[in-house]
């Protein structure tokens, strides 16, 4: 191994790293499942990805760095997919946002369109008196 393949490789690693300390520093300190979400998902895509760059770095494209790159493809294609799935349903089923959130542009046409929305917003509030 070169001494510049061994300094990438843990460049790599690091950045991988430091990703999962700010994605669980996130976790402790974001007020809301929203907002801890979006920290999660940085630990699965950006975390996971550069520990397993640096492992293809490091190993080169033998058998391990193969599954590396595989398991790095996989995560970043099915972690945000996932977090996005987890996060409509937590709003779908009604978990609020934090107060310091001012925009919920999502739930607003969520609860225009379907009448048994768990959440009560100012618009579908006044459609509501306007109904009456």
């Amino acid at each position: 191994m070169t001494f510049i393949q061994d300094i990438l490789s843990n460049f790599f690693f690091f950045a991988g790293m430091f990703f999962v300390f700010l994605g669980m520093l996130g976790l402790y300190r974001l007020p809301d499942v929203y907002n801890r979400l979006h920290a999660t998902t940085k630990i699965g895509t950006l975390g996971a990805f550069g520990v397993m760059m640096g492992i293809v770095v490091k190993l080169g494209f033998g058998p391990m760095g193969i599954k590396a790159i595989t398991v790095g493809l996989f995560l970043l294609l099915t972690a945000p997919v996932a977090a996005h799935m987890i996060s409509r349903a937590a709003h779908r089923h009604g978990v609020g946002l934090c107060e310091e959130s001012t925009v919920d542009d999502y739930g607003k046409t969520y609860c225009l369109i379907n009448s048994s929305c768990p959440v009560k917003h100012e618009e579908t509030i006044e459609n509501d008196n306007e109904k009456m």
